[in-house]
């Protein structure tokens, strides 16, 4: 439990108490909490409200309960889940044990060849929207536990407070920064959409990661007639689907080759499209509907290389700065380099430019010799090609 705190500690809450506060009277803190929660006497505090930015513009509003509120909810959320985790269906992905984004991409990819188009669904803020009758109605389907029903119900009714110290009722929704709220909102989409489709559409595949999710269809007009049932069941639900971000595409191909508007489709960091493969059995080069790197996840892990500074750190050593970045990359490298690992080049080409300036602006014989700086790079990845991730996968034309 307590690494699954630290792992997810984020900001302190409306309190002020970060968890290595907590930490120095750690065995009493707890003892507290413990009694506190076992006689039903525990009542969490107000959930801080903080503003993130979005990848696509605009706002988000991330809910971050107290350190004390977390620990409970993991508790609750430990006991609970087991329960829950029983009613699942395999094609929800989403925070789930042994489940990762990748698996949802690995059988969208393989469902993309055999079924002609795709309904690709967004639900418009579900967290904040999410209707606390019909979740607590779901929620008691699945324990007897009063306790664990009683906090719950505590949790969802706890009010938020802003920046400005203004307490705002909670009448609606789970505040995305809760330990258990991703739980709970896989729980409330087992009941609207899940189960709906297995029930009504049981011959359609579907592949759901938290909000975000995919239907599979044979025609265009099964999924035009698809897309209608889905709007009317989230509306029955108190939900609405992104307008902008939910679209029917087609799977073009080098066999399937319709003129069509939508031929691509975003989905966890990868885009689906058209793209050029090798059928090594048959020696020869087809096109095939696959998954690779998005451009949008591309121009975020620019963004991120760019806030590393790296060439004004010329007071670092280049491992110093290795061990800085290389758990970053190599989560890129395992989550993107998974499918069409070249169109990474461009990112790590890019992450090679700044290490050069790097060079360039620490050492004056290097200074105004690029040529040179980019020969003694070259030379280093070849000596040291364990100093950086991207270095060791030995990428063609990290260096171009």
């Amino acid at each position: 439990m307590g690494f699954s705190i630290k792992s997810n500690s984020g900001s302190c809450g409306v309190d002020g108490v970060t968890l290595s506060m907590y930490e120095t009277n750690l065995e009493k803190n707890l003892y507290k909490l413990w009694n506190r929660m076992s006689s039903g006497s525990y009542f969490p505090q107000a959930v801080k409200t903080v503003p993130i930015p979005k990848k696509q513009g605009g706002e988000r509003i991330l809910g971050i309960p107290t350190v004390e509120d977390r620990i409970a909810q993991t508790v609750v959320k430990m006991v609970f889940e087991k329960q829950v985790e029983l009613c699942f269906y395999e094609d929800s992905y989403g925070y789930r044990p042994n489940k990762s984004a990748l698996d949802a991409i690995s059988v969208t990819r393989k469902r993309c060849w055999k079924w002609d188009w795709v309904l690709e669904y967004d639900i418009k803020g579900l967290f904040d929207n999410i209707d606390h009758n019909l979740l607590m109605r779901a929620v008691k389907l699945h324990t007897k536990e009063k306790w664990v029903i009683l906090y719950i119900q505590r949790w969802l009714i706890a009010p938020f407070q802003g920046d400005d110290g203004m307490i705002r009722k909670c009448d609606k929704g789970v505040p995305q920064g809760g330990v258990i709220s991703p739980l709970l909102a896989n729980l409330f989409l087992h009941y609207v959409l899940d189960n709906w489709l297995n029930k009504n559409y049981p011959k359609t595949p579907w592949c759901r990661y938290s909000d975000d999710g995919l239907l599979h269809c044979k025609t265009k007009q099964e999924a035009v007639q698809l897309l209608t049932d889905v709007k009317q069941r989230f509306a029955e639900c108190k939900l609405t689907v992104h307008p902008d971000k939910t679209r029917i595409i087609y799977c073009k191909d080098e066999i399937r080759n319709g003129n069509y508007q939508n031929t691509s489709f975003d989905f966890l960091g990868y885009c689906f499209r058209s793209r050029r493969a090798r059928n090594h059995s048959e020696s020869r080069n087809f096109s095939g509907f696959n998954p690779a790197i998005s451009k949008s996840a591309k121009k975020g892990m620019c963004t991120k290389i760019r806030s590393w500074r790296i060439i004004r750190r010329t007071g670092s050593t280049l491992q110093e700065i290795a061990n800085k970045i290389n758990p970053i990359l190599r989560g890129w490298a395992g989550y993107y380099g998974r499918y069409y690992a070249s169109e990474l080049y461009r990112i790590f080409s890019h992450l090679n430019r700044m290490l050069v300036k790097w060079l360039m602006r620490k050492y004056s014989k290097l200074r105004k010799h690029k040529t040179r700086a980019w020969m003694f790079m070259a030379k280093l990845a070849n000596e040291q090609p364990h100093l950086f991730v991207h270095w060791k996968l030995g990428v063609v034309g990290a260096f171009a």
